[in-house]
């Protein structure tokens, strides 16, 4: 029987902030991510370079995956397993938090929310590309634009096809 995720007890943290920051700032310059099914696989792919080395051999083979972007390998709070793949629960308020600081303004087309970056968000994710090390969490998501810009859907059959263990877990499994 499926299990749904609890709430989170605590809200998200400004390092998860800024790492959404950062990603939505990427694709701001097209249209913005399309859709929290995207956001969600994008963010994913952030969070574990693993899986993330993993999906570019096999999409991109001799491409260069950069340097891992968490110097200490470990992920600040793991995502689950969830009806599309993996998600975070925190995700609506992280969304909520960078709405209403400003910093991303969300827009709804066709029932699809899209995400961009104001221009003060702008602002701040060029703020953080400049310290060492949020340059390498924009070095990826770079990578990510250039590399994995399609459909949430496209994104979560990819995911699908190239990890097994995640299909495989239950709903609400920690990945």
């Amino acid at each position: 029987m499926p299990t749904t995720a609890a709430p989170p007890t605590h809200p998200p943290s400004a390092d998860a902030q800024a790492r959404l920051l950062l990603l939505i700032d990427v694709f701001s310059g097209a249209k913005g991510i399309e859709g929290r099914m995207k956001l969600a696989k994008l963010d994913f792919l952030l969070r574990y370079p693993d899986h993330f080395n993993r999906l570019m051999a096999v999409r991109r083979p001799g491409v260069d995956a950069g340097e891992n972007p968490w110097l200490t390998g470990t992920i600040e709070q793991s995502m689950i397993r969830y009806k599309y793949g993996p998600w975070d629960p925190t995700y609506y308020s992280l969304l909520g938090a960078l709405t209403g600081k400003g910093l991303i303004e969300p827009r709804h087309e066709d029932a699809i929310a899209t995400y961009c970056t104001t221009p003060t968000g702008h602002d701040v994710a060029h703020a953080l590309t400049q310290s060492e090390s949020w340059r390498p969490v924009y070095d990826r998501a770079v990578l990510l634009r250039r590399h994995f810009n399609l459909t949430g859907t496209t994104l979560k059959n990819l995911i699908y096809e190239t990890f097994s263990d995640i299909v495989e877990a239950d709903w609400g499994t920690h990945l």
